[in-house]
């Protein structure tokens, strides 16, 4: 009888996606063992403590370039880069996540579950702590961005894209005040999540059925000498990119941004707003430039087409936009319009400007989000752009951040904002995609009108009875504030560390 060999597996080169599972792990057990009064800290130091030991190994591993088990992760200059974003983003995501609030009754709720609500909803929450099961659903999310950004074969992929997601749909219903928004939107979420990734599972089988292997290689080298029907292909790449760009957030697949955005606790908005993107936009990138290469000329019109719509759509609905986390959703789907724009450029320096939009993009979404979370009232968040008439009087220092934040959004020079269009449109006219660039700068200005109206209306309408007061920040909240903000200015004014990091990073292992 014919003994099976096992697949050689590289520990070393798995080790960050390990901490973070088995710390998660570890976090249910403490959900159940640990009394409710201390298990907040408990939960928040292991969390962060795993992604500081996560980020570690990948800063050890740097130059490493393998394929493990059995090829199904590929561990290269990208991933390790993608892994080290996904871990810095996500470890400030958890200190805006981990903020205490005193409400009434002196009692310390999380950020991340009181969101928005009714004066009773208050006074029902503060008799209790917040939910400490946030913290293993994140842990456990980021362990399936780091296997989704890693993955070299499709089914993995997908395994890896159901680990993140099924967290992030518990996590959106997690808001203890206006509960019935935030589960109508967990809800969507997970519906229309659930046929994005069937899409993704159909189009896996078509492409086992044209390359005979899920493995990215081998799917590379049967799309470059084809032995079966290319209706298999191309039915095949159709259905993956549906799953893929769902989670990216493109148009058409984009429809569920505005509702979760809005509906979820704001902490675990800005969360997603930053750790998602980069997770999707890593896979795109590997099955892009690894697995379907050469079939560029083919894909690259259509996703054009959907990266000019996509642009298009959000900026001229975000004009539209009323409510502050409505508007950030449909900012968030202009931006990956964008970022499309760089992948579509298929060559190094449209990898290495896509990596540095989406760490660019990432921090100042993360401040951006811990700027609405302080703006509140008796009834909660104040995201009603009425409400925000005058807060420059009231707090010039929270009104001054915000427009500074709003302005890198807008691409204004000396942000990062500026920087990272500046990159990815100069990498699409090095690849030819001149006209992408074309409808990107258009778009960028309508994009600009909605974000100067938020300044202006701050700063040049008188404060009015509905105005509300602006919460004195925690020391996470402030820490998360302080390093959005820096990072956004020093990314805008000295980006040349980060863009050699990415240039250095842009080599895919086949």
């Amino acid at each position: 009888m014919e003994q099976l060999e096992l697949p050689s597996i590289d520990y070393a080169a798995l080790l960050p996606m390990l901490i973070l599972f088995g710390a998660a792990c570890v976090g249910v057990i403490l959900e159940i063992v640990v009394p409710r009064k201390v298990r907040n800290g408990i939960q928040l130091g292991l969390s962060l403590l795993a992604v500081v030991a996560a980020l570690v190994a990948v800063v050890v591993e740097r130059g490493t370039r393998t394929i493990t088990i059995g090829g199904a992760v590929a561990v290269d200059g990208p991933t390790l880069f993608l892994q080290g974003s996904i871990l810095v983003l996500g470890g400030v995501s958890l200190l805006l996540i981990g903020e205490r609030t005193v409400e009434k009754g002196g009692a310390f709720v999380s950020q991340a579950a009181i969101t928005v609500g009714s004066k009773k909803d208050m006074e029902q929450a503060s008799g209790q702590p917040g939910s400490t099961e946030v913290y293993p659903l994140t842990t456990f999310a980021l362990g399936g961005m780091l296997l989704f950004v890693a993955a070299n074969d499709l089914l993995t992929m997908f395994v890896a894209l159901e680990v993140f997601s099924l967290p992030l749909y518990l996590l959106c219903a997690l808001a203890r005040r206006r509960r019935l928004l935030s589960q109508e939107a967990a809800l969507k979420y997970f519906l229309l999540g659930s046929y994005a990734s069937a899409f993704f599972l159909f189009g896996v089988a078509f492409i086992y059925g044209f390359a005979g292997g899920i493995q990215l290689d081998k799917v590379h080298a049967a799309v470059a000498n084809p032995t079966q029907s290319q209706v298999l292909l191309y039915a095949g790449f159709g259905l993956l990119a549906i799953g893929l760009l769902f989670k990216a957030a493109l148009a058409p697949f984009h429809v569920w941004t505005p509702d979760v955005y809005q509906g979820a606790p704001t902490p675990v908005t800005a969360f997603m707003a930053a750790c998602t993107k980069v997770a999707a936009f890593g896979a795109l990138l590997r099955v892009l430039y690894v697995a379907f290469e050469g079939v560029r000329w083919d894909f690259q019109p259509v996703l054009g087409t959907i990266a000019v719509l996509t642009m298009f759509v959000g900026a001229v609905l975000a004009v539209t936009q009323t409510d502050l986390k409505r508007l950030l959703a449909y900012s968030s789907i202009a931006n990956a319009g964008y970022l499309m724009v760089g992948v579509l450029a298929l060559n190094d320096e449209g990898l290495s400007s896509t990596m540095f939009y989406l760490v660019a993009y990432g921090f100042s979404v993360l401040a951006a989000f811990a700027i609405l979370s302080l703006v509140r009232d008796a009834d909660g968040e104040a995201t009603h752009l009425s409400r925000w008439a005058g807060i420059g009087r009231k707090s010039p220092l929270l009104a001054a951040t915000f427009t500074f934040v709003l302005l890198a959004f807008a691409g204004i020079p000396l942000t990062s904002g500026f920087t990272s269009k500046f990159a990815v449109f100069g990498a699409a006219v090095e690849g030819g995609q001149t006209w992408l660039v074309i409808f990107g700068v258009i778009t960028s200005m309508l994009l600009a009108f909605p974000y100067l109206r938020v300044v202006v209306l701050m700063w040049l309408s008188e404060p009015g009875e509905s105005t509300p007061a602006v919460s004195i920040p925690g020391f996470l909240t402030s820490a998360v504030l302080g390093i959005g903000v820096l990072v956004t200015l020093g990314l805008g004014v000295a980006p040349s560390p980060l863009i050699d990091l990415t240039r250095q990073a842009a080599d895919f292992v086949r």
